[in-house]
Parts: C-alpha cells; sequence; structure tokens
C-alpha cells in the first residue's frame, strides 16, 4: 500500500479519490440538509479566485439560463488539470442541497438536476453551469465552489423568476394553514411559497393585501400599498402612527402550530388558460366536463394568474377554478369590472352545485382541441343544454 500511495503520488489519490465518489454518490437524504463550511486561504501563492456574475440572474419557467462562474489562479503555474467545480444550492442559511459536480471529464447531476444541468465548458477556467426546462423550485441562491487540492474559493450567484406573486387561503377559510399545509396549497395551485424579496417586489408593483400569509422563509408577512387602521396605519400624519405603506412583517413564527394565509408566487405558463362561456351557467362538476370536452383541465387559482399577469388575459366573467372558487382577471380596470385596480377579482367559493358560472380552462402544450373554432358541447341527437334531466357524462362536442 505504501508503494502504491508513493507511485500515485498525492495529485492523482486526490483525483482518484473524488473520481470515486462521483460514481458511487451521496445518498439522497444525506444531501440535503447538509451542514458546510467554506474555507478559502489567502495570502498563498497559487491560491483560487472564483468570480461570478454581480446580482441577479433572471428566467422563467420553462427557459434555460446560466448561472456564471469563472476561476483562476494568482500563480500562472498552476494548470486546470485535477480542479474540481461543484454546484449546490442554498436550502437554509448553512445547509445546501447538491446540484452538480465535475472532476475533470467525471460529471454528474443531482436530484431533479438530472438531465437538466451540464457546465456551459467556455474555454479554461470557465465554471459556468447551464440550466435547462427551469422549474419553479429552481429558485433561490446557488454557489459555485472550485477546489484544487487543499486550496479553495467560492461564490454566490442568484436565481430569479419573472413571475406573479398571489395571496391564498382554502375553502374553509382565512388564517387556516400552518406552513407545511401553505406549502402543500401552493403547490396544488400551481405554485411555491413566495420569498420576501418577491413579495416585496410585488409590494412596490402595487400589490394590497390586508391579511398575513407565510412566506418560504418561514415569517409572516403582508404587503400595504394604501395604508389605512386595519391594515396596520393606526396613526395620523405627524403624530408617529403608521400612515405609509409597506410590507409588515410578524417575523418568523411556530410553523407546526401558528395558522395564517399564504402568499404564493407561479411564472411563465407552458399552456394556455382559456374562458368557457356555456349555454347556460354551470356547476363546477360540469366545468370540469367542460374543460374536457376541450381538451383540457379546469384552471388553477396560479395558472390564472400567471395568464393574467404574463398573457394579460383579460375578461370581465367570473369562471370555476380548480380550487372551487370563482375568480376573473381584469388587466384593463373598468368600473363595471370591480373598480379602478387591474387584479383577479374573486367570488370566493361560492356553492358548488349552483350552476352561477362559466370556466376558466388550461390546456397543456401539444394538447388537441377536439371542438375546435364554434364548437360547444351538448347531448348529440339535439335539444343541447336544454334537456336537464340527461346524463352529464354523456355530452359531446356539438357546433352552436
Amino acid at each position: 500500500m505504501a508503494c502504491a500511495r508513493a507511485a500515485l503520488g498525492p495529485r492523482a489519490l486526490w483525483a482518484a479519490a473524488w473520481g470515486l465518489l462521483l460514481l458511487v454518490g451521496v445518498p439522497a437524504g444525506a444531501q440535503r440538509g447538509r451542514k458546510k463550511v467554506v474555507h478559502v486561504l489567502e495570502g498563498e501563492s497559487g491560491s483560487v479566485v472564483v468570480q461570478t456574475a454581480p446580482g441577479q440572474v433572471v428566467s422563467h419557467r420553462g427557459g434555460t439560463i446560466v448561472l456564471p462562474c469563472r476561476y483562476r489562479y494568482e500563480a500562472a503555474a498552476h494548470g486546470h488539470d485535477g480542479v474540481r467545480l461543484k454546484w449546490t444550492k442554498v436550502v437554509d442559511p448553512l445547509a445546501f442541497a447538491d446540484v452538480f459536480v465535475a472532476l475533470g471529464p467525471q460529471q454528474r447531476a443531482f436530484g431533479s438536476y438530472r438531465g437538466r444541468a451540464e457546465l456551459q465548458n467556455d474555454g479554461p477556467g470557465d465554471a459556468s453551469l447551464v440550466l435547462r426546462n427551469v422549474t419553479l423550485q429552481d429558485y433561490g441562491r446557488y454557489e459555485c465552489e472550485v477546489t484544487n487540492e487543499l486550496e479553495d474559493d467560492a461564490g454566490m450567484v442568484k436565481l430569479d423568476l419573472e413571475g406573479v406573486v398571489f395571496p391564498y387561503h382554502p375553502r374553509r377559510g382565512r388564517y387556516k394553514l400552518t406552513f407545511a399545509e401553505a406549502q402543500r396549497a401552493c403547490a396544488e395551485q400551481d405554485g411555491i411559497l413566495a420569498s420576501a424579496e418577491q413579495l416585496h417586489a410585488a409590494w412596490r408593483d402595487g400589490l394590497d393585501w390586508c391579511n398575513a400569509g407565510w412566506l418560504r422563509d418561514g415569517s409572516v408577512q403582508y404587503p400595504v400599498s394604501r395604508a389605512r387602521e386595519p391594515c396596520g396605519g393606526t396613526g395620523s400624519p405627524g403624530a408617529g402612527g403608521a400612515t405609509n405603506g409597506g410590507v409588515r412583517n410578524y417575523g418568523y413564527r411556530h410553523n407546526a402550530e401558528e395558522r395564517y394565509d399564504a402568499f404564493c408566487f407561479t411564472s411563465n405558463l407552458p399552456g394556455r388558460v382559456f374562458f368557457l362561456k356555456p349555454l347556460r351557467p354551470v356547476a363546477l362538476a360540469g366545468a370540469a366536463r367542460a374543460c374536457a370536452a376541450r381538451g383540457a383541465a379546469v384552471a388553477k387559482v396560479g395558472q390564472l394568474f400567471a395568464a393574467w399577469k404574463l398573457q394579460l388575459l383579460d375578461r370581465c366573467t367570473a369562471g370555476w377554478l380548480a380550487d372551487g372558487s370563482a375568480r376573473y382577471p381584469i388587466v384593463n380596470p373598468r368600473e363595471r369590472c370591480g373598480g379602478p385596480r387591474p387584479g383577479v377579482r374573486s367570488l370566493g367559493f361560492p356553492d358548488a352545485s349552483r350552476r352561477l358560472f362559466g370556466v376558466y380552462c388550461y390546456r397543456a402544450p401539444g394538447a388537441p382541441d377536439p371542438a375546435p373554432g364554434g364548437w360547444g358541447w351538448g347531448w348529440a341527437g339535439g335539444g343541447g343544454w336544454a334537456g336537464g334531466a340527461r346524463d352529464p357524462a354523456a355530452w359531446t362536442p356539438l357546433r352552436v
């Protein structure tokens, strides 16, 4: 063993050890929540220097983005052979999740990044990571670490997403969600819990919501653009009261016992949201069948918000959504459509058995429309919607 160690040398042994780690991998459960200490050796000849982009890089769901990272040696005598490049994502202040690691020709992506992450390889010293088919969960901060034997340095890159923040509470009422339930509620509505930065940006864009909600860091906050007494504005100008708008912050709360609403975030839609107006209003169950007849599903709340914000969907007609709520999106405000401000208006959670509304549907990209143009749905053989006693399961596309 001693002879073999002497023959290989320390650099070869180091490379072989990391190669074995790449091939064997780390158990999935050990990657998340791993505590990590980054050390940088300063003032030594040949130390590694890592440079990343200042600020942040911005993409959208489904896009491709480059997380920029370059490195160099302060001493030209060092080459690039035997350098380990590692990307991790910050999941807590001192916890990292593995994203990608490379040692020479040996490379490996981890978890949900498999098949989506690769090095840019734009010449010597380039450690930039190309990330394809960006998801909502990719939002956050990433660390690029470059290691050469005992010398290392690291830089941070923040990935932001274009999108929209929306407040959410379930049918059973306001202030009913623990932190974990808020996470699930956002996921069910095509979103993730918003970050404090995203909520602050939404407030700057005019979001005004007088109910506190969970954010992804475990804090509880709410944005107020128009200060008023029920929303933290109890004073008057000159009296030292809170008269200005802002993001009110309850701080970090007990995430298993305390209950609030949620602030969710969603991004670009890969498909399309559209409104179906039947020959007469339908109950929620009928709305689902109506969307299915058009090769679609009832839209989720996050999908409607994304269509309003990013696809400029404007419709002054309430429609069912998948969670049982009734809403409609307004881009160009008019008095008869809910007032002077743009937004997604909500009529709450009506009785799902009442036939009050049309429906907002979501069709995934590539899904065909079996009833294009001037088609609706009804019963074959005539009668359309008039025969209320007929079985809705027998509806077929009909020209209307």
